[in-house]
């Protein structure tokens, strides 16, 4: 007769702490989704014995990624699936990684409990749990815990499966954000790469990047366009944007802040080898203006822009993003005395306002 089994109490507190919580869907901001993961995760990977010779140690991922191959009941189609999203996702390089995603992925479909009886089909890979120690090997502790697993199932989660870049580290995720900017010829950010992430460490004066004020140095470009700048090599960036020359652009960030206010944990390290490369960079707390006390012009709760104004030029009531070449070729031949202006973008229109007057 087996003892009790802790990481099923463990367990069990997690699941009524997330009913009694009472709010669906379940999101990222929930404070009960990490713990009942890690739970998770210590559950499957409790007595799961080494590969062969004990060369290979084995995450729970190994067999879920194997599954397809050794179970025989035929109604694989929904989990063969989420195996091969979790294989492709490119922001993820380790086992620990995309079993984490997978079983993010699992709890949105509610398909962990689903997952669990699967491996009950294929004895060969259920042999790889010593039944002694483990949980899912052994029969009395199995039954309580796919009956959790069904009352998780029965919860609507909605977690962001974009948010993945750091599940090969930490179960816990940091604050993203979407930085959506116009074509320009330089946004102004200085980038340095640091073990496979590329961090903001500084914005020029002026630039576009430092105007819009949404990056802070620190952050990581995680993304662009939907191009993974995961495990990018250097320079990676740089060719992502000259191939999109023209268009407009969507950068997924990282913010090196938590939700807290504090430097996210598991940026330590690496915010420390990036202050070594550069000696200068410095954590940006708030965009310029905000440090420096200036108030950002606003019309009807829009954020204003200030601009320099150098005339203005007809291109015609046709073409596409081509002709503003041909427009800014006219402007400057007219060599006008630039105008300090405040830039209103509405929904349907843009308009110009002279600082002074707001005319």
């Amino acid at each position: 007769m087996s003892g009790k089994e802790p990481l099923l109490g463990t367990l069990k507190a997690c699941v009524l702490s997330l009913h009694g919580a009472g709010s669906e869907p379940i999101t990222d901001d929930s404070p009960h989704v990490t713990p009942l993961c890690d739970i998770l995760e210590m559950i499957l990977r409790k007595g799961l014995k080494s590969g062969v010779l004990g060369l290979k140690r084995r995450d729970y991922w190994d067999w879920i990624e194997e599954m397809p191959q050794h179970d025989t009941c035929g109604r694989l189609s929904h989990l063969s699936v989420m195996i091969e999203k979790t294989g492709a996702c490119p922001k993820l390089l380790t086992a620990q990684g995309r079993g984490r995603y997978f079983l993010r992925l699992a709890l949105n479909r509610k398909y962990v409990a689903a997952t669990v009886q699967h491996l009950l089909h294929t004895r060969r890979l259920l042999e790889w749990y010593d039944p002694l120690i483990s949980v899912l090997g052994n029969e009395e502790y199995l039954e309580p815990f796919l009956s959790m697993l069904l009352v998780v199932s029965q919860s609507h989660f909605a977690l962001d499966l974009q948010n993945s870049s750091f599940l090969d580290e930490s179960w816990l995720l940091p604050v993203c954000a979407l930085y959506q900017t116009v074509p320009c010829r330089e946004l102004g950010m200085v980038l340095r790469y640091h073990e496979g992430r590329v961090f903001v460490v500084e914005l020029l004066p002026g630039s576009q990047a430092e105007v819009d004020e949404i990056v802070l140095c620190g952050d990581i470009l995680d993304e662009i366009n939907g191009v993974s700048l995961r495990y990018a090599y250097n320079g990676q960036a740089g060719t992502v944007l000259n191939r999109l020359k023209g268009e407009p652009l969507y950068f997924g960030l990282i913010r090196w802040q938590w939700k807290d206010g504090q430097l996210y944990r598991p940026l330590i390290p690496y915010i420390k080898g990036v202050q070594e490369k550069v000696p200068s960079f410095q954590l940006q707390l708030q965009p310029k203006n905000q440090e420096s006390g200036q108030d950002r012009p606003q019309q009807d709760g829009r954020l204003m822009y200030t601009l320099q104004y150098l005339g203005k030029a007809a291109v015609g009531k046709f073409g596409g993003k081509e002709v503003l070449d041909v427009g800014i070729t006219k402007v400057r031949e007219l060599n006008c005395s630039p105008k300090e202006v405040l830039f209103d973008v509405k929904e349907t229109e843009v308009r110009i306002q002279d600082k002074k007057s707001h005319k």
